[in-house]
């Protein structure tokens, strides 16, 4: 297979992780339960942390030194960036986390189940990014990012897609929506994300000399999402160290991938 079909291989497996996890709303009767919630969200929020160190901050460090520059200056330049740039689209994207009332973003007469989608959306974007990138690192032939690294991060994400997925889905059904509506809104959240990768990928293949810029750039961009976001709300209310389990077991599964297949 050529590297090209390897590549779009890789990009596709986090739309599926979203696809099957949108697809729970035809077999799950009602809403998940909070304590499910909160150990997901922690889940999701350990796998982002242990990719955005491991795959993206840690081969962006071994770039920059190999490439003679001081190895710290572009990754932290990088990774502030990431952080800024979602920053910025947070407050411009009008948008409404889950289990609450209260929209963020620039003030919109959007729905509700519109804001709840643009959330997940709005964090899929790094997400798809940080996809993007590693694939860019191996096309470009960098040794730091092998096809099978490139493809552990894609099926960690993917991984943490499926509960997103369905999380994402199910309050919309709740509000009132048919259940293939949800799937469909749930399936087109994920849709950025490959979007997002093959974006990433066209810049990178222009200005390679900062991949390790971009590799960092990916990382701020999801740690931003998840102390910002999925942090938060898996901590909210009761029962919080399901939230703390649930991010250990996402950390750890993301680290034995990057570990064992990079």
């Amino acid at each position: 297979m050529t590297s090209i079909g390897i590549t779009a291989i890789g990009l596709a497996i986090p739309l599926l992780g979203t696809t099957l996890g949108a697809a729970m709303v035809f077999f799950l009767k009602k809403e998940m339960s909070s304590r499910l919630q909160k150990v997901l969200l922690g889940f999701a929020s350990g796998v982002m942390i242990a990719a955005s160190v491991w795959s993206l901050l840690i081969p962006a460090i071994t770039m920059s030194e190999e490439a003679g520059q001081i190895a710290w200056i572009a990754p932290v330049a990088g990774f502030l960036l990431g952080n800024g740039f979602l920053l910025a689209l947070d407050h411009i994207i009008p948008h409404l986390h889950l289990n609450s009332d209260k929209p963020e973003g620039h003030k919109s007469k959007l729905a509700k189940s519109a804001m709840l989608i643009l959330a997940v959306t709005l964090h899929n974007i790094p997400e798809g990014m940080a996809v993007g990138v590693v694939f860019a690192g191996m096309l470009s032939g960098s040794s730091t990012i092998t096809a099978a690294g490139a493809f552990a991060l894609s099926i960690g994400i993917a991984i943490q897609n499926f509960p997103e997925g369905a999380i994402i889905s199910m309050p919309i059904v709740g509000s009132g929506t048919s259940k293939p509506k949800a799937f469909l809104y749930g399936f087109l959240s994920g849709v950025v994300e490959p979007i997002g990768a093959i974006i990433t990928i066209l810049l990178t293949s222009l200005i390679t000399p900062v991949l390790p810029v971009i590799l960092a750039f990916a990382a701020g961009a999801m740690i931003y999402v998840v102390v910002e976001e999925l942090i938060p709300e898996a901590q909210e209310g009761e029962h919080s160290n399901l939230g703390t389990i649930g991010a250990a077991l996402g950390f750890a599964l993301m680290m034995v991938l990057d570990v064992a297949l990079g």
